[in-house]
Order: structure tokens, then sequence, then C-alpha cells
């Protein structure tokens, strides 16, 4: 055979090898999208994990404003209700999500009194909360609300009975949360003990000794390099990789590792919620710490009086925003939302906040990595309508007590 014949074969070869690696990758890539889905289609978020008081800050939120904001576990959207703003409308493509929107909204304007309130929705192992949503919520919810509650969940029990138990140990990212607390006991640490620190100096100590040396442990480095295992984090496939290439086995060890750092030890534990959930998978007694802000005593009688101007609205925000009229919306909450969007769902989407922006109208949202996944995505010409509030929003971001994303981001629409 000729040397060309034998070149031409090798790189037939070679573009073969390629295009089979190639495709593989694809299906990998494909087949983990598909099982994010999957994971993704029932209860995900039964406490949302942002911030609210970094959000109203952000938004210097008002009376009179008008806002659209993704549901996810509620609980913001309650925090929101405190600033007595004219509307709320709420969106979200999960059922579950909507359900338990408007079971939460619902407890607020039926229930006689706050204790009632913080029982029924922060309460762990409440054996009478049952009984109460029989009393005060059921006759008064509406029809598909009311039957997504009385109906059952795979394993034949009533999906209101969770609120008897605890219904943040529920949910994707719930059991995500008892997995790490799995694998840390089979290490010999107890993330319950977190919680009886009596300091930061305390946290800081706990957290170098004990928890930080977990994240050198092979099991835990090679857990942390497969895509899926995350899920239960809300980090999409797409941004795996961003985030895993700080680490040279591949692994989100060392990023987990700086943002657990900021939870347990940037924040006072008795002022910070996020961190009991992750902890110690409750929120904490009144003696013991802060409940989240829609739960909090001054807070109660503002939500209570204006949870009638929420609409929740089984949609996507894109969606929504497209049945609005223009300059319509002041505030937009997304979450971390765009982090699963691709460059045409992004522009989709800017192209109706920027239609139904008011003037000086805001969006804030979080993202999985450092850098805005806006830019270099969205369109230049829908970017120059608004100024990205970068410093700010670093200054806010570090602030966020919820820790777990990488940033938190400030739009702001120009005159």
């Amino acid at each position: 055979m000729s040397e060309l014949a034998r070149n031409a074969g090798y790189g037939q070869n070679e573009r073969l090898k390629s295009a089979l690696l190639q495709h593989r990758a694809l299906s990998l890539d494909g087949l983990s999208e598909r099982l994010f889905g999957l994971l993704f289609s029932g209860l995900v978020y039964p406490q949302i994990w942002e911030d609210p008081a970094i959000d109203i800050e952000a938004m210097e939120l008002a009376p009179g404003h008008r806002l659209v904001t993704i549901g996810s576990g509620g609980c913001n959207m309650l925090a929101y209700l405190a600033c007595r703003p004219e509307r709320i409308d709420v969106v979200d493509l999960n059922p579950h999500h909507i359900a338990l929107n408007r079971l939460k909204l619902a407890a607020f304007r039926h229930m006689p009194s706050h204790a009632d309130v913080v029982r029924f929705l922060g309460g762990d192992h409440m054996g009478s909360n049952r009984e109460a949503y029989q009393l005060f919520l059921e006759p008064r919810l509406d029809a598909q609300t009311r039957d997504y509650w009385n109906g059952r969940d795979l394993t034949a029990r009533r999906r209101i009975d969770v609120f008897n138990r605890n219904i943040y140990r529920t949910g994707l990212l719930g059991r995500f949360i008892l997995l790490g607390h799995i694998v840390a006991r089979l290490h010999g640490l107890d993330p319950r003990e977190f919680v009886k620190c009596g300091s930061m100096r305390e946290q800081r100590q706990f957290f170098d000794t004990r928890i930080a040396p977990l994240f050198d442990r092979p099991l835990i480095r090679w857990i942390t390099s497969r895509k899926a295992s995350l899920y239960g984090l809300g980090i999409p496939p797409q941004q795996f990789d961003e985030l895993a290439s700080v680490s040279d086995d591949n692994s989100l060890a060392p990023v987990l590792r700086q943002r657990l750092e900021k939870l347990a030890c940037h924040f006072p534990l008795k002022d910070n919620y996020f961190a009991w959930q992750a902890f110690a998978r409750r929120y904490p007694s009144k003696y013991e710490g802060q409940l989240p802000d829609y739960l909090l005593t001054q807070n109660y009688a503002a939500i209570r009086d204006n949870a009638e101007r929420v609409n929740v609205h089984h949609a996507s925000f894109t969606e929504l925003l497209a049945s609005k009229s223009a300059a319509s919306v002041d505030r937009f909450v997304l979450l971390d939302a765009q982090d699963w969007m691709n460059d045409d769902q992004l522009n989709a989407l800017w192209t109706e906040i920027s239609r139904t922006a008011a003037p000086g109208a805001r969006v804030i949202f979080r993202t999985a990595a450092e850098a805005s996944i806006v830019e270099g995505k969205v369109s230049q010409h829908l970017l120059d309508l608004w100024h990205y509030e970068h410093e700010r929003s670093s200054a806010l971001g570090m602030r966020d007590r919820s820790a777990i994303y990488g940033a938190f981001h400030i739009y702001r629409k120009k005159p």
C-alpha cells in the first residue's frame, strides 16, 4: 500500500473515531439533560434558596411596584408582600410548585393567627397540621389545588400529610441534603452537630476541622465529579463543566467547599435559616434562631393583608410577559432560571422583559457560575437598553445568606 493510501486510511479512521466520540458525548449530554428534566418534574424546592432580604434591597421594592417572579417554593414571593407592592404575578412550570404557592397564600389568608401559620409552614413534626388544613384551608382552596393536596403521593399517603412531618425534608433539594448527611456520616461526621455552635468563631473552627477535610476524601471527589449527583442543587448539565474547570480532576468539590464555607462561616447561625436547613434539616425554634423572613412576626400583618394581590400562573416567564402590555412591570425576579436556557430562549425572554419594563425597571437573578449568563448570549441591542450594576451586584451577593450561588446580578432599565 502506498504512503498516500495509508495516510488516507489513517485520516479516515481518525475522523470516524472522532465522530464516534462526539456522538457518545452528545448521547451522554442528552441523557444527562433528560435525567435532569425528569428529576425536576416533581417537587423540587419546598423552600426557595434565594435570600429575600437581598432581593428586596436590590429591587428597592416599594408600595405600588408591579412584580413578576418565578414561584419555586413560594417563600420569597411572600416576603415581598411585606413591602406592600401593587401586584405580584408568580409563574412556574412545575405544578407541584404551583400547588405549594397557592397553599402558602391560603395559609396567610385563612389561618386564625400568626402562630397557626408558623406551626403549619415552619413546624417540624406537627401532628395537628392536617386537621388545621381540613378546618381552615381545604374549604377555601380552588378545586385544582384542593385535589392536589388531597391526592396521594408515590407512597400512597395523602400529600397534605407531609405538613404533619416536615415538608422541607422532601422534594429534590430535601433529598439531596439527606444524601449529603448520609455521606458525611459514612465519614464520621454528623452535620447536625454544627447547630450546637455558639459563636462565629466556633462555626469557623467546626468547618475547618470537621467539614472542610471531607472534600479531600476520594469518595466525595468522585461523587462531585458526576453531573447527576448535583442536580439536587439545581446545577444543570450545561453549567457543570464551567464550574468543574477550576479542579484538576473535573470535580465540583472545591466549588462546593467554598460555598459551604460561606454558608457555615460568614453569618451568625442564629440569623441564617438556610444554614439550619442545610445542617439540621429544619428551622430553628424561637429560642435557637430566626425563622424565614416571611414567617417573622413583624411581617405577618402586611403579608396577610396583601396576599390577595398575588396571582399564581402555570406558565413560563416569557409566556406571561407576552400577555402583558408595554411598560407594565417594575421588577422582574428570575431566580437562577436562565442557567437552564439556550440562547434563543434567553433572547425571547429579554425581548419580552425589555418590552414590558416600566421606566426604571429592575431585573434580578442569580447564576451558578460567577459571570452573568446574559453577557455574550443575549443580543447586544437588547442589552444596550439595560445598565448592569456590577459593583452593587457583587456587594449584595456577598451578603446572600443562602450562599449556594456563584453570583447575584442586577440590571436596571436605562432612561
